[in-house]
């Protein structure tokens, strides 16, 4: 049974920090493709930053320069280390896993076979 873990979340001052952490567990890590999505209240989830199996790296525009994606494949987790953070990042953040790797459309929650249960993140002004 796939599950996927996330911690790390709470409440930071605005231009604060944070750093997520997805720990995976039913699956061979290294294989999987491994993504952040995020959710505010009222609006739909959306794509974060990916790292895929490959190693290589996508962000969503509004967080580029800001956050950083990375795995340990060893401990079966992925993290996300968020810095400049603004009232805006405040939502719920999601880890997801696919197959997938190489060229494949990462922002598409479709694409993704397993999620998390999310930690909630709220920036405060």
């Amino acid at each position: 049974q796939v599950q996927l873990v996330e911690a790390g979340g709470g409440l930071v001052q605005a231009g604060g920090s944070l750093t997520l952490s997805c720990a995976a567990s039913g699956l061979t890590f290294s294989r999987w493709s491994m993504a952040w999505f995020r959710q505010a209240p009222g609006k739909e989830r959306e794509f974060v930053a990916v790292v895929r199996k490959e190693g290589t790296r996508d962000y969503a525009n509004s967080v580029k320069g800001r956050f950083t994606s990375s795995r340990d494949n060893a401990k079966n987790t992925v993290y996300l280390q968020m810095n400049n953070l603004k009232p805006e990042d405040t939502a719920v953040y999601y880890c997801a896993g696919t197959i997938w790797g190489g060229i494949y459309d990462y922002t598409a929650r479709a694409n993704y076979n397993y999620w998390g249960q999310g930690t909630q993140v709220t920036v405060s002004s």
